[in-house]
């Protein structure tokens, strides 16, 4: 990770520690305790939080989880065979509300961070405040890309800004790889404007065929095209990207979401999919 992070001793020694720094923000989302309680070998609370923020928003977790994804696609450790798509609601914390309404600034620089949301990404709900992590995940069981919104967005109509999202940099240089060797989904991704993008694209994809719209498309008769093909023996596999959803979720501060900012969030969600990466076998291993 070093010769991605931004080099110590500039603007008066501020980027020391980069170690000690990281390993305070590993601890807090591994925890979910607030930031101004981690353990005093970390060092300020505030160093810690206020690194985090930074590199959330000048998009320093994103450079790092594209390096990963580099090595690990050179070394064959991403398994392409089978990527899936799906999302999970993660309920925010009363203290995630309440953000200034003035969009955020990035120190120094006077421009707004990469990932910022009018809406901060906190939908209202009969059960209070939630956010949505929506993501594709590859047959290792670890994410590929990331996108935060509202808890009460649909999936379809996030499905194709989360795949234009899949962009595997090759080490060696060329092109990044964006296309998967199959494409699993669930019935809120079945739409057609979904499956004409994976055909545009020659996608192979297993989405299974609500029954609504079965039986719309039957009643238009020839109108209505050909049925999907669905092959459960490949669907069965797409149960990888919920075990990925279960371990991002092992990390607390994923899990319940006490950032107010969106784009904060997005660091933690980032942050917790490098750790994912960087502690993982590779493909094929157990």
């Amino acid at each position: 990770m070093k010769p991605h992070l931004p080099k110590s001793g500039r603007r008066g020694g501020r980027w020391e520690s980069h170690r000690r720094v990281i390993n305070g923000n590993l601890f807090r989302h591994r925890t979910g305790v607030p930031w101004r309680d981690p353990h005093a070998r970390f060092g300020r609370w505030k160093t810690v939080y206020e690194r985090h923020r930074r590199w959330s928003a000048d998009g320093t977790w994103d450079k790092l989880l594209a390096a990963v994804l580099a090595d690990a696609d050179a070394e064959g450790r991403i398994d392409w065979s089978m990527v899936s798509v799906n999302s999970t609601s993660c309920r925010a914390h009363q203290h995630a509300a309440g953000a200034r309404k003035k969009p955020p600034r990035l120190p120094g620089k006077g421009t707004r961070p990469l990932q910022h949301r009018p809406d901060e990404g906190l939908g209202r709900s009969r059960g209070g405040l939630t956010c949505k992590i929506h993501l594709a995940g590859e047959g290792g069981r670890r994410p590929v890309t990331l996108l935060i919104t509202p808890g009460q967005w649909g999936d379809a109509p996030q499905f194709i800004l989360v795949m234009e999202r899949v962009r595997v940099a090759r080490r060696d240089g060329g092109r990044p790889r964006t296309r998967p060797g199959h494409l699993g989904g669930d019935k809120a991704d079945s739409s057609r404007r979904n499956c004409r993008y994976l055909r545009q694209r020659q996608i192979k994809h297993t989405i299974p065929e609500p029954k609504d719209q079965r039986a719309n498309r039957q009643h238009k008769g020839s109108r209505g095209g050909r049925p999907a093909g669905f092959d459960r023996r490949i669907y069965k596999r797409r149960n990888k990207v919920e075990r990925t959803i279960n371990a991002l979720k092992s990390f607390r501060a994923v899990a319940t979401r006490f950032d107010k900012r969106a784009y904060v969030f997005y660091g933690t969600v980032t942050v917790a999919s490098i750790r994912l990466w960087l502690r993982s076998q590779p493909t094929g291993e157990t």
